[in-house]
């Protein structure tokens, strides 16, 4: 390939654009520019050619014409092995375009602001820039573009051996793409949100993300993983948590630190949740932080061994020096107090993720989406806990007040378990868990033998109905006093009897919270 003699720069992120093109012009390369380009780089002295002089038409239409004109696409687009092409271009006098450095219009930035119409959206909407880019991509055996400038070092270092390499050329081209594809999925998300179809869902489904880093591995060594973000996550999103200490995260630990923190943020302040294997094996809620760890670890101690524990309230320094008693893998709250972040200092594996936000009272309208083989399903998410005047008390006892808030903290943490999900409750404290098995009744049990406390007195929270009254009865056996699951089985009847002889406060919710 022939060394780069002349470039085309038109930028919105400006940065290091003016040292990359000094160091063009110092190589002799001929600059065509529009805009705020053109002007930067005249004041940093960089000699530019207007491309509105170039082509011999101004911008125009408030400049959302002036790169659309075949001296340049001509000149980005021609193959120079193909007679015919450099024939047309002599004949129109259209001059080779070696480097194209464009990025688009900020629409990203833009539609984050907040207050941002559509109309403001709208004409940040880049018509050129992807037009030139694509064009340079697709010409990549004779042009190199660069949308990112990060890359200005390693295109700078080539040219200076002599000429950019076609594997870079490739590369960069295969960015670009990428480039144009994420820009207009965020216009297609955006607009998507804007114009919605009913019951909400697009006809395609243009999600952009970007790649954060690469993982050590995915769910086994054997696999490979990396994190992407979507376009604008939200403080409160485990993706914008900021790794403040420890060993690099893997992809079991973002899945568990996600699902720690979901049910943190859900409780309301005070709570501590600790994770195994994306299940909640302890939890507590309590003013007095100490407590509420000891309280919410002695659950299932054994299953807390190794866990990810997530604070929806900074972390205080007796906290710390609780949890560095075991072996935890990672921490995630709002906050860390120093002397806390001093005793964690010691355990340099431990991971310490501080997040931007708690927010506890967001309410995430982002699709939930599931990848199956060949496809992807999506989803509302899962955001209805219950309603108050939607509770039902269907059996003949009335449950007392500290019942039913304790049904209602169970119910909570139930949303949060793997299907099927048991939980029982007392005093604001979980007493016993069974997460995932294949019968309802199971669940219960596994429940009753992971409790460490008596249960007499406790609720139980059941995610989905119940389908035949064993559940029930095994609550009944070991003194569970208040059920609260949704209703809805062809055998409620049976159930609600089994209630009855047991003198058990039955409310139904008429909603489950099933979690595959």
């Amino acid at each position: 390939m022939k060394p780069i003699q002349r470039a085309l720069i038109s930028v919105s992120d400006k940065t290091g654009v003016l040292e990359f093109a000094k160091e063009l012009h110092n190589c002799g390369i001929e600059i065509l520019s529009t805009g705020g380009t053109a002007e930067l780089l005249r004041k940093g002295g960089v000699p530019v050619i207007q491309v509105s002089d170039y082509t011999g038409f101004p911008e125009m239409m408030d400049g959302r014409i002036k790169t659309l004109h075949p001296r340049v696409h001509g000149g980005i687009l021609a193959r120079r092995d193909v007679p015919d092409h450099m024939k047309v271009m002599e004949e129109h006098g259209i001059r080779p375009i070696d480097l194209v450095v464009i990025n688009l219009y900020p629409f990203e930035q833009t539609v984050a602001k907040e207050g941002c119409t559509l109309e403001e959206a709208i004409e940040n909407i880049d018509i050129g820039g992807p037009a030139m880019v694509r064009s340079a991509a697709k010409n990549c055996n004779d042009v190199t573009i660069i949308v990112d400038p990060g890359n200005y070092g390693l295109v700078l270092e080539e040219m200076k051996e002599g000429s950019v390499s076609l594997e870079t050329r490739r590369r960069l081209s295969r960015d670009a793409f990428a480039h144009t594809a994420r820009y207009d999925s965020l216009i297609s998300t955006f607009l998507s949100s804007q114009w919605k179809d009913e019951p909400g869902f697009p006809p395609f489904l243009n999600q952009p993300y970007a790649k954060v880093q690469d993982l050590r591995y995915g769910e086994n060594p054997h696999q490979s993983a990396a994190l992407y973000k979507e376009s604008s996550p939200r403080p409160a999103d485990i993706v914008s948590a900021q790794q403040l200490q420890g060993k690099e995260l893997s992809f079991n630990n973002y899945i568990d630190l996600n699902a720690a923190w979901e049910l943190t943020r859900e409780l309301g302040p005070g709570a501590v949740v600790i994770i195994k294997h994306t299940n909640p094996c302890g939890v507590a809620v309590g003013e007095d932080q100490l407590k509420t760890f000891i309280t919410a670890r002695e659950v299932d101690p054994v299953s807390a061994f190794g866990g990810i524990l997530g604070f929806n309230q900074p972390v205080t320094a007796p906290a710390a020096e609780e949890i560095l008693k075991n072996f935890v893998e990672a921490v995630v709250a709002p906050g860390f107090d120093e002397e806390a972040e001093k005793l964690f200092s010691t355990k340099k594996n431990i991971r310490l993720m501080l997040m931007p936000s708690a927010d506890f009272d967001a309410k995430d309208t982002r699709f939930d989406l599931k990848r199956i083989s060949g496809g992807l399903l999506a989803q509302s998410p899962d955001s209805l806990n219950f309603v108050d005047g939607g509770l039902k008390v269907v059996s003949e006892r009335q449950p007392d007040e500290r019942e039913m808030e304790d049904m209602k903290f169970a119910w909570l943490v139930a949303k949060h378990v793997k299907s099927n999900a048991i939980v029982y409750a007392k005093d604001k404290e979980i007493l016993g868990i069974g997460a995932g098995q294949m019968s309802r009744v199971d669940s219960a049990r596994v429940a009753v033998e992971k409790a460490r406390k008596s249960l007499s007195g406790a609720v139980m929270a059941s995610d989905a109905f119940f389908p035949f009254r064993d559940s029930v009865d095994e609550a009944a056996k070991n003194g569970i006093s208040a059920i609260i699951s949704p209703g809805g089985s062809i055998r409620d009847e049976e159930v609600l009897q089994a209630a009855k002889e047991h003198n058990i406060a039955m409310v139904f919710t008429g909603t489950r919270h099933f979690k595959h």
